[in-house]
């Protein structure tokens, strides 16, 4: 029986380009078809208080299909997982993938049709799914490592989740419970379309995760921190230093994380303050401001209520007419950006439609400028694709997601930020996210909230959270720092059936002002 590896896309590329083209030509009403194949190959253990609890050295090999065909034109997808008994039988089953998604579409197209003449003055609002120019792309990507993520023994990787484990136990006699995660792997994906796309591309996957539950003083208290990069083993054992994106050497994250969650677990809960203050925003908290409160809501698919039913809607988008684009959201000192080509977890150079990773700056010194999105909804605004169309696995239909989304550094010290305050708050690291329908408000907790008195830090507090108005909070942005760092976020849910994405979050330091939440009483 075939062995999957990576290596086995060398065989099967040359069916996948045939297939996209010029068996799919020979369906009646096809106007477009692309197919996506992923092969990957990884290790991985979980230890729970310094015992193996799963070792696994495992394959995923998987395909999926977009067929754009029939009169209104309508999208039809198809994806499934295989398995080693599929390689001999590969032909068939992507050609059978091809018209499955083939006539989905022309199902699509007819009820489209029907609504069209059933409902004549909405009639004229149903036209055909059309996809934005783009010029086919042909290139191999390689991955990037120093240590091959194939050449590091299951036995490494177990020894290394346990060990990890058994230092965060001995951090202090108040940790409970704790969970170390490592993983390696190789990933190759292979797109193909009717367009003439032959794209492969490649990446190595290095990660490490660990959780932490402390008995404190103040009440019990979890933690967990992620940590990773599109690298080598040597991503966990050396850490990782770049001009934006920094990580430290699995050994001392997953230490310092439990010797946070300590500190903070015996930490007096934060009474919140009356009314507005000045709150100076640290760089891991306003990743995850960014995450929930910018880069959401700039996905074009969620702003145009493709994903009103299950996840909302977008403060920055009411309707074609009615939106924010061009308009003043945030300070003339803020600004926001998306970048898959920058160094950091949400890198790649192409997205899953093929189209060539670009920076896309989201807001320009507080005036927003642009939307992510995908080829088929760029449409819609009569604009070209700018490449944030991703799934995380080819037999998912992809989805438009962040990349690398941060707010850009700005010119101000970050010290001098905390010096000027005379009473407020320093917000240090994030938590737990809530925001609203169309997140035009959110509330976001902190590891750890300090109380400012005269440019200095006094008492730290725990159980802090940060409460604004979106447009409020971000038009009194009065400082931005110069500490520009990102963060990598592993878990960004979306769809259904859900799929949880990768990617990179981070900003600077920031001043402005909200109302804090905590626990300590009113």
């Amino acid at each position: 029986m075939a062995i999957i590896s990576v290596d086995l896309l060398d065989k099967l590329k040359p069916l996948v380009q045939s297939t996209a083209t010029e068996y799919a030509r020979r369906l009646p009403g096809v106007r477009h078809c692309d197919i996506r194949v992923e092969v990957s190959e990884r290790s991985s253990c979980m230890a729970e208080d310094g015992k193996e609890r799963q070792g696994v050295h495992d394959y995923a090999f998987s395909f999926g299909v977009r067929v754009l065909a029939g009169n209104p034109t309508a999208g039809g997808y198809y994806g499934q997982l295989l398995g080693r008994a599929d390689v001999a039988r590969f032909q068939t089953v992507l050609q059978d993938g091809v018209r499955h998604a083939h006539a989905r579409a022309l199902a699509n197209a007819a009820i489209k049709a029907t609504a069209a003449q059933r409902f004549p003055r909405l009639g004229a609002a149903i036209r055909g799914a059309a996809l934005a120019p783009a010029q086919a792309q042909i290139r191999v990507v390689p991955p990037v490592f120093r240590q091959d993520p194939r050449s590091v023994p299951l036995s490494t990787v177990i020894s290394t989740a346990t060990e990890m484990s058994k230092l965060v136990a001995a951090v202090s006699d108040q940790v409970q419970f704790n969970l170390v995660a490592v993983g390696t792997g190789l990933v190759r994906e292979l797109f193909a379309s009717s367009e003439g796309h032959d794209l492969d591309e490649s990446y190595a996957l290095t990660e490490g995760f660990a959780l932490v539950v402390v008995a404190g003083k103040t009440g019990s208290l979890e933690l967990y921190d992620y940590t990773g990069h599109l690298r080598g083993w040597e991503v966990l054992t050396e850490g990782y230093d770049s001009a934006s994106y920094k990580l430290k050497p699995l050994h001392q994250f997953a230490k310092e994380l439990g010797e946070t969650a300590v500190e903070v677990a015996n930490a007096p809960p934060l009474k919140p303050p009356e009314g507005d203050v000045v709150v100076v925003t640290d760089p891991h908290f306003n990743a995850l401001v960014c995450h929930e409160v910018i880069g959401h809501p700039s996905e074009l698919d969620r702003a145009l209520k493709m994903e009103t039913a299950y996840a909302g809607r977008s403060w920055l988008f009411r309707s074609l007419t009615e939106n924010q684009l061009g308009k003043q959201v945030a300070s003339s000192k803020l600004s926001a950006f998306s970048d898959p080509t920058m160094d950091a977890l949400g890198h790649y150079a192409y997205d899953h439609e093929g189209t060539p990773a670009r920076r896309v700056v989201n807001i320009d010194r507080g005036v927003y400028t642009e939307f992510l999105s995908s080829r088929e909804t760029a449409g819609v605004l009569e604009a070209e694709s700018n490449a944030h169309y991703r799934a995380v696995d080819a037999s998912m239909v992809p989805l438009i997601r962040m990349s690398n989304t941060a707010f850009s550094p700005g010119e101000d010290d970050p010290q001098k930020i905390l010096r000027d305050v005379d009473r407020g708050y320093y917000v240090v690291g994030h938590r737990i996210p809530s925001a609203s329908e169309s997140r035009e408000n959110f509330r976001i907790s902190a590891i750890k909230v300090y109380e400012v008195r005269d440019g200095q830090l006094g008492q730290m507090y725990r159980d802090g959270s940060v409460m604004a108005d979106s447009r409020d909070y971000f038009t009194r942005v009065d400082a931005v720092g110069t500490d520009f760092q990102m963060f990598a976020i592993p878990n960004c849910g979306k769809g259904q059936p859900m799929q949880a994405k990768r990617m990179g979050n981070g900003g600077p330091t920031m001043r402005s002002v909200a109302r804090l939440g905590g626990s300590g009483g009113a």
